[in-house]
């Protein structure tokens, strides 16, 4: 079913406390069961569903995802890591101390049985970014468990800075009520999140973004990589 809000009836407000409030129970419930959501987020609007097999496959084949493009998960709480039994070394959890929540994904070993095989790079590792944005934080401490993340868009179109991009792209999905889309407004340009591989003995930074290696550094001093 379609649900109500801003952009013909095709979004739900998510900007200010009471609309954020107002919108937990439907969009848990969506979630719950196995859909996608569309959600802002502190750089662009992302997709995500429950971090569960059946969930993973709706988003790979609503977004046409190759095989080995790992999706990472969204986290609210330092808890959510030991849950799904992801291993973080010590030096991860200085890095997480310092910069969580924040602008920092973090590649971690572990998960066997507790996280589906889409959700793991090529050597084995699961991305782990403890947001920042108030909004989806309330969502993710109410719904209790991590979500999965995307960038929302189709392939060889720029990530949605606002959400009636999202309406354009994925109508039919809004409708059939496969996609259920937060509105957070429009988002402001930032760079990515520095991804850290924290798999090995040392930690290695694979992607440039926010934090530069300067400023992680000053936490793990031998850091491989640089930005």
């Amino acid at each position: 079913m379609p649900f109500g809000g801003n952009a013909d009836q095709l979004t739900v407000p998510f900007w200010s406390t009471a609309e954020i409030e107002g919108a937990l129970r439907r969009t848990i419930a969506h979630l719950t069961e196995r859909r996608v959501l569309a959600y802002p987020t502190e750089t662009v609007y992302g997709f995500g569903t429950a971090v569960d097999f059946d969930s993973v496959e709706a988003l790979v084949r609503m977004k046409g995802r190759p095989p080995g493009k790992p999706f990472l998960l969204l986290i609210g709480s330092v808890q959510h890591v030991g849950r799904l039994d992801l291993h973080m070394p010590t030096y991860a959890a200085d890095l997480a101390a310092r910069f969580w929540p924040g602008p920092l994904t973090l590649v971690l070993r572990g998960g066997e049985g507790r996280v589906p095989p889409r959700l793991r790079g090529p050597e084995g590792g699961v991305a782990v970014r403890f947001t920042p944005h108030v909004g989806l934080q309330r969502l993710l401490h109410a719904y209790g468990e991590p979500i999965t993340s995307t960038s929302a868009n189709r392939p060889g179109v720029p990530p949605a800075m606002v959400a009636s991009e999202i309406v354009s792209q994925w109508p039919d999905e809004i409708r059939r009520g496969l996609l259920h889309v937060l509105d957070g407004g429009r988002l402001e340009p930032s760079k990515p999140s520095t991804v850290v591989d924290c798999t090995g003995r040392r930690a290695r930074v694979i992607r440039p973004g926010v934090l530069a290696a300067s400023q992680l550094r000053g936490v793990v001093p031998d850091l491989l990589g640089d930005t």
